[in-house]
């Protein structure tokens, strides 16, 4: 087990103080600081930190011996590659709405774009390696997204609650079909407007949920969020998509799960996320980068439902949270104020233990010991030794364990 020491992204829609307060540096930082990496992802690859200070690339050393680090299964199942990456999440402005190709759309656009010799960095690549990316996101904070598309009854009552005549047929066009190929419908023709249509619609509907606001409608946070979405990007198709998904409100401990295909936006609020280690994405919306509508269209699932909220399974200490991602689980480890007790860490898969909440400290079974507080994170190989885990001091304490799937 070693000290990490991961990578700021420093994205415009990140937070100036939620990372630097957790990593106990100068509040406000200088720039937005969104997301906190840990991983070997080859973009930003975390740093272990030996006892006299010197640091090495986590991929690197994985690179050199992935059986030790990652586990025979485990190495020949994902090609000597981390199959995971853990970030911290720090949401202080809306993300462009985005979809995830499954493992065969990634396979097959991945080599479609080889043939055609598109640069792997270029803005217009859509498919820069071959793997799925499957997500999982567990707030810290209250933490609000747009994620999958609402049945369509609910979306359908919501529309007419904020009808205009420039609405009103694009509402009927789902309300004639109210399932998954009618929302195909409606999503389609609206993300493929003229942009001189669209200039007409958007401030009718922005004005009509401007008056649902005032009135106190039903509807008032879904309208909430298309007005802050609307002036942030007064003439994208993507305001009006929003219209079509679930609003959600995480607490403290609560989980969703964005498989291939689901639709997603992500709002305001700090989180753990774990998500497969691949970069492809196809963008909807809301974001000056490349937006390809055809590829999107083939990619998003839209399957209508409420979008279920993982509260985790009870385990050891906490909640683990199961999905059928093959490359990833997270589990949570809460002791409340003076609790104490220890938590057992079995081996024989990669690791990443990273402390949210107070100090614990990190005892394996050969007798190495480290301690982590807050914002800190230490790598754990498979070939390591089991390791016990336990609070240091009087506070609340929370851990979470990141590990490849099953």
């Amino acid at each position: 087990m070693e000290l990490l020491r991961n990578a700021v992204r420093p994205y415009a829609w990140g937070s100036r103080t939620t990372i630097p307060e957790l990593l106990g540096r100068q509040v406000p930082a200088p720039h937005p600081e969104a997301e906190l990496w840990m991983g070997a992802h080859p973009g930003d690859p975390s740093r272990i930190v030996g006892a006299d200070g010197a640091e090495r690339s986590l991929l690197e050393l994985i690179e050199a011996d992935p059986h030790a680090h990652l586990g025979p299964e485990c190495s020949q199942r994902w090609h000597n590659r981390l199959p995971f990456l853990l970030k911290i999440l720090a949401v202080e402005e809306p993300l462009s709405m985005q979809a995830h190709p499954s493992a065969a759309q990634s396979a097959e656009g991945h080599a479609r774009e080889e043939a055609a010799g598109i640069p792997r960095d270029a803005p217009n690549r859509n498919y820069p390696d071959p793997t799925a990316k499957p997500e999982l996101v567990c707030a810290l904070t209250e933490f609000h997204a747009l994620a999958g598309f609402r049945e369509p009854t609910r979306t359908i009552k919501l529309l007419r609650a904020v009808e205009t005549p420039g609405l009103a047929k694009y509402t009927e066009l789902l309300a004639a079909q109210p399932d998954s190929d009618g929302m195909r419908a409606l999503f389609t023709t609206w993300i493929t407007l003229p942009q001189a249509t669209l200039d007409e619609l958007l401030p009718e509907v922005l004005d009509a949920c401007v008056l649902h606001v005032k009135d106190h409608g039903e509807f008032d946070t879904e309208c909430r969020t298309i007005l802050e979405l609307g002036e942030a990007h007064p003439r994208d198709a993507g305001v009006l998509a929003a219209l079509l998904l679930n609003r959600l409100t995480l607490r403290a401990g609560e989980a969703i799960y964005l498989p291939a295909g689901n639709l997603h936006l992500y709002l305001h609020g700090t989180a753990v996320e774990i998500l497969a280690n691949s970069d492809n994405i196809l963008r909807c919306g809301l974001t000056p980068k490349h937006v390809d509508v055809p590829e999107l269209l083939r990619v998003v699932d839209f399957t209508c439902c409420d979008m279920p909220i993982l509260p985790g399974e009870p385990s050891a200490c906490g909640a683990v949270y199961h999905t059928d991602a093959p490359e990833f689980e997270l589990s949570r480890c809460d002791w409340a104020a003076g609790e104490q007790g220890d938590l057992r860490v079995q081996t024989g898969v990669p690791q990443i233990l990273l402390c949210t909440a107070g100090r614990v400290q990190v005892r394996g079974d050969d007798g190495a010991e480290l301690e982590l507080g807050r914002g800190q994170s230490l790598w754990l190989p498979a070939a390591d030794p089991a390791v016990h885990v336990r609070p240091v001091g009087d506070g609340r304490t929370q851990l979470f364990r990141a590990t490849s799937g099953k």
